[in-house]
């Protein structure tokens, strides 16, 4: 779990809360906010806790740094649902490397390239990112397979039509074959 800051287009600064699962490379996104407080966070956490629902009990641990937003309340919302926080040494980003590496594929792929506006526009153009992600982006831990695939692809197969489907205004294409 981590955060990131994004600057909007009227120099205000946001951010953007999330978990990504290290088995499956799963992206959880939590919430976004001009105004990260502990009280906001911990909210956050409970509506993690119950989206997951059964699947909670999946999770042994949960790594974060020691950022003074993430509370004792906060870390009591995931004892009492049986996760294990684990809080990474002081200035050691290779210690939440997978949320680190995120952050950064984040900005990369989408953030990089795009002008965000405010608040709204960010939840909404991260959602669809995030949807993406674990739904069609390829990841070579996972055999280039997306986290969420749901059956095997087929094997390509000469002859066969390649569809585009375009997302976030054509910033990134997901390419499939038609039936």
């Amino acid at each position: 779990m981590d955060f990131f800051s994004v600057d909007t287009v009227v120099l205000r600064r946001l951010y953007v809360l999330f978990v990504i699962e290290i088995g499956s490379r799963r992206v959880h996104l939590l919430g976004v906010t001009a105004h990260p407080v502990g009280e906001w966070v911990v909210q956050q956490a409970r509506n993690l806790l119950m989206d997951l629902g059964e699947r909670a009990d999946r999770f042994r641990f949960l790594i974060r740094d020691r950022d003074t937003k993430l509370t004792a309340t906060f870390d009591a919302v995931f004892a009492a649902a049986g996760v294990e926080v684990l809080m990474t040494p002081v200035r050691a980003p290779r210690a939440n490397a997978y949320a680190e590496r995120w952050g950064g594929t984040v900005r990369r792929e989408l953030l990089d390239r795009m002008l965000i506006f405010g608040c709204r526009h960010l939840q909404s153009v991260l959602t669809e990112y995030v949807d993406h992600y674990n739904t069609h982006r390829p990841h070579r831990s996972l055999g280039h397979r997306p986290p969420l695939e749901s059956v095997s692809a087929p094997a390509a197969t000469a002859g066969r039509r390649v569809v585009r489907r375009d997302r976030l205004g054509g910033l990134i294409g997901e390419y499939s074959q038609a039936a």
